[in-house]
């Protein structure tokens, strides 16, 4: 028996019937047989060994381009949404490697800035039907990772990974757990980084909120794992306790008001959107510009397509740094009175 028949073997006893199994998985095209690790381990491997696994490191998650060193970033975040997610899926007895590979996935094809760079590429490709960056996540593995091959991974994953956001549902229960779990940990952490910034003050939320979830970020995730598990636990499908879910929303929508669209945030939103227009502007006008590594995407999908995959997968400051040396003069030193 292989180690990988030993997985599977595993999952068939200990997990619940609910469960996604590794041996059911499917995948979009042949690839190479591997006996040392189950399918879902096998994409989570490749998910972390890919060049927009790392790119994550640099780029915002509501602070455009934080100074200091403990803001949040999408890779912070995407650890986050793996560790609560894990959490409820051992709880639940589901796949905990298919958990981990969708939440390790659910965020590569974010833009740089945030939500505020996925507006002004959402607003260039209107015509197009938008820009979703669970989409683009999508497209990530599916076709630019990888010169045009793409990571290959499960169909389960790739689900995941396109229905994490709110309003979609994902086939798996493994996807439904990333998709609350995504909205868990953003909620948390943006409190805590609001705290940080100063934009809001620790006795700031509603009151009827903490007395629901707690009054600090521990035990507001903890209160809210608790909700997802004692209300989905033997049942063949994930949700929040329905008030704790209305409690949740009111949160989120507490964030919004005071955090997401507050005035020292939603400042900087117009020169993000500066930003990329020029940009896109500038790679659109000369294709000739951008790295060869996007030649196969221009040729499959043209130039409007290839600018846009380029830059969503820029970091925040790959793309300062390019908008500096395009438009912003350079600085150079005078010898003497030359």
């Amino acid at each position: 028996m292989t180690i990988k028949d030993r997985i599977e073997l595993l999952e068939e006893e200990n997990l619940s019937p609910y469960a996604a199994k590794s041996k059911n998985a499917t995948r979009s095209a042949p690839d190479t047989p591997n006996d040392m690790r189950g399918e879902f381990q096998r994409d989570r491997d490749r998910i972390i060994h890919s060049k927009a696994f790392r790119r994550l490191m640099h780029k915002t998650q509501v602070f455009i381009s934080p100074q200091a060193d403990h803001y949040r970033t999408r890779l912070t975040h995407t650890f986050e949404v793996m560790q609560i997610a894990r959490s409820i899926a051992r709880a639940l007895m589901l796949n905990e490697d298919l958990t981990e590979a969708i939440s390790l996935g659910h965020d590569l094809g974010h833009t740089p800035f945030g939500h505020a760079g996925e507006r002004a590429l959402s607003e260039l490709f209107k015509a197009e039907g938008g820009f979703d960056h669970a989409c683009q996540s999508v497209r990530v593995v599916r076709f630019l990772e990888k010169d045009g091959r793409g990571l290959n991974l499960t169909d389960e994953v790739c689900d995941g990974i396109l229905n994490h956001s709110t309003g979609k549902r994902a086939r798996t229960l493994e996807g439904r757990i990333v998709n609350l779990a995504d909205k868990i940990a953003y909620i948390n952490h943006d409190i805590d980084d609001a705290i940080s910034a100063g934009l809001l003050s620790s006795d700031a939320l509603p009151g009827e909120l903490t007395a629901i979830f707690g009054d600090t970020g521990r035990k507001r995730i903890d209160t809210m794992i608790r909700s997802v598990v004692e209300y989905s636990r033997g049942k063949d499908d994930v949700k929040m306790e329905p008030g704790a879910l209305k409690a949740m929303y009111e949160l989120r929508k507490f964030l919004f008001a005071s955090v997401y669209n507050n005035p020292k945030v939603k400042g900087e939103e117009p020169k993000v959107h500066s930003l990329i227009n020029r940009l896109f502007d500038y790679f659109t006008e000369h294709p000739d510009r951008l790295p060869r590594d996007y030649s196969f995407v221009t040729e499959r999908d043209g130039v409007r397509a290839s600018v846009r995959d380029y830059i969503a997968g820029m970091t925040d400051r790959y793309a300062l740094e390019m908008y500096k040396s395009l438009f912003l003069p350079k600085s150079f030193t005078m010898k003497g009175n030359e």
